[in-house]
């Protein structure tokens, strides 16, 4: 397994790279803007450890995110995405979002943090029974 990324839903993105970045000294190190689902990505890295990214989350549309929804989830890249959700689910732990593509889930933690699991390299050919697995709940 190897860590990959925190996410981050930041209402102004402009003041939230000028604190991430201009603050703190955070470098990005890559953008992805995705304007036909109305939101754009950006992703910081410590000069030190760049590769362990804080992803930015910015939604062109505005939403109360409360007191906890501007925490996104951690992300952890596994080797077999199949086995991974198939030992968690053994565990009792419920698979919110099904690895139905064969690339990514979402579990929560006993507290209730989202955790996205994505597959190393290219994603897995779809199986069941995870193909035809519907969503549980909320990630």
């Amino acid at each position: 397994m190897k860590y990959l990324h925190a996410m981050v839903r930041v209402r102004d993105l402009d003041a939230s790279l000028r604190f991430f970045r201009d603050g703190l000294g955070l470098q990005e190190t890559r953008r992805i803007d995705v304007p036909e689902h109305r939101y754009t990505l950006v992703y910081l890295g410590a000069p030190e450890n760049p590769e362990a990214e804080i992803e930015l989350t910015f939604n062109y549309d505005d939403e109360d995110y409360g007191s906890a929804r501007n925490f996104g989830h951690l992300a952890f890249q596994v080797d077999d995405i199949y086995a991974a959700c198939a030992h968690l689910a053994a565990m009792g732990v419920t698979i919110n979002r099904p690895p139905r593509d064969g690339r990514m889930a979402f579990v929560r933690s006993p507290d209730l943090i989202s955790i996205e699991l994505l597959q190393k390299g290219a994603a897995l050919p779809p199986a069941e029974p995870w193909a035809s697995m519907p969503n549980t709940g909320e990630w």
